[in-house]
């Protein structure tokens, strides 16, 4: 019976693991062609991480509206051990392109990689909170 309650129960909560991943939080992008940073939230969705544009910011630090504020960055990157997210998509806003999404996970920096076929390019992230 016991045995019963805890399948139901990861049936029931399938992000109940990911809700202490030390990624989730705020992420501050690099900047972009454009000069802009955003701030990422991520969070747990199942049992992956999702990422989304909450704000962006012009280079003297006020924020401004883009078109890919709210928009869901990445989705179904998942952990598989020692700081390392593997298996989602990413959405490329400048190339207006979906790509394989990895991440590395270190300290106060995540590092998030998209690759499309044989070209892969990325930034790292810097923890807000």
């Amino acid at each position: 019976m016991k045995k019963l309650l805890c399948v139901a129960m990861l049936v029931a909560f399938p992000t109940a693991g990911l809700a202490g991943d030390p990624a989730i939080g705020t992420w501050k992008t690099e900047p972009d062609r454009k000069n802009l940073t955003s701030h990422i939230q991520v969070r747990a969705c199942g049992a992956a991480l999702c990422g989304k544009v909450l704000r962006a910011f012009d280079p003297s630090g006020k924020e401004v509206v883009t078109k890919n504020v709210g928009k869901e960055l990445f989705w179904d990157l998942k952990p598989v051990g020692g700081g390392k997210y593997d298996g989602g998509t990413v959405y490329v806003p400048l190339l207006d392109v979906t790509a394989k999404a990895k991440a590395t996970l270190s300290g106060n920096t995540f590092k998030v990689t998209g690759c499309k076929a044989l070209v892969c390019d990325g930034q790292t992230w810097t923890r807000v909170n």
